[in-house]
């Protein structure tokens, strides 16, 4: 049918192979012509070659922990195509400082040696899958490019790693997390819900949830290389 040729996607192999059925559909064609013509007419959040960094650095048999979240950052220099990261350099944001006063309260070590860290490659590249919902947005415009396809694109990210997979993390955090997650096996995959890490409901049960010890625990569990959070 010849479409891998007419919609040519830059994705990392296993994924362009995992998702092929997505890419000659016609959302996603609308899709595309929607990001490019707004790569031309505005700015947008991150940069092209970013849009699929999160799988760029995390190839669909590596995953071993999926963190979901939901827009890009929409300030300069914040998106990098990692949900919740930002550029080295650039300052945390609140919800990534939220995420770091867990990180250290559940593994025991100072917030202060990991506020410097806020690109989270590092994570990436041992297997976590830092998904945002929607991978693209205007600047200072959040949720802009929300409901213009790419909800339905990484609902089928995570029910393709949800059939093909086994034991793998799902971490969710708030509401919409919580939603997406109805595409899940909860027979075969650990799925570790709590509030969003925002100042607005981080204290109402995101702090003290503990995910990292968690999701490490269900690996070694399945005789699976803990991740280093640090």
């Amino acid at each position: 049918m010849g479409e891998k040729a007419e919609v040519d996607v830059k994705i990392e192999t296993s994924w362009k192979e995992a998702l092929k059925d997505e890419f000659g559909q016609d959302y996603f064609k609308t899709l595309r012509e929607f990001v490019k013509g707004e790569y031309q007419h505005a700015i947008i959040y991150p940069a092209p070659k970013n849009i699929f960094r999160a799988f760029d650095l995390c190839p669909f048999d590596k995953v071993e922990v999926v963190i979901l979240g939901q827009d890009p950052y929409h300030g300069p220099r914040q998106a990098n195509g990692l949900c919740f990261a930002v550029s080295e350099g650039v300052s945390l944001p609140p919800s990534l400082q939220n995420v770091f006063k867990e990180l250290a309260a559940d593994m025991g070590v100072p917030f202060e040696a990991l506020a410097k860290k806020g690109d989270l490659e590092r994570w990436a590249k041992q297997g976590v899958l830092l998904l945002n919902a929607t991978l693209t947005v205007q600047a200072h415009k959040a949720g802009s490019h929300q409901g213009k396809g790419w909800e339905e694109f990484t609902d089928a990210v995570i029910r393709k790693l949800s059939e093909e997979r086994e034991n793998l993390v799902f971490i969710l955090w708030g509401n919409y997390a919580k939603a997406k997650g109805a595409h899940i096996d909860r027979t075969k995959h650990l799925v570790i819900e709590s509030a969003h890490p925002s100042p607005f409901s981080a204290a109402g049960g995101f702090f003290g949830s503990k995910p990292f010890s968690k999701a490490n625990a269900y690996l070694a569990e399945h005789n699976k290389k803990r991740i280093d959070w640090l």
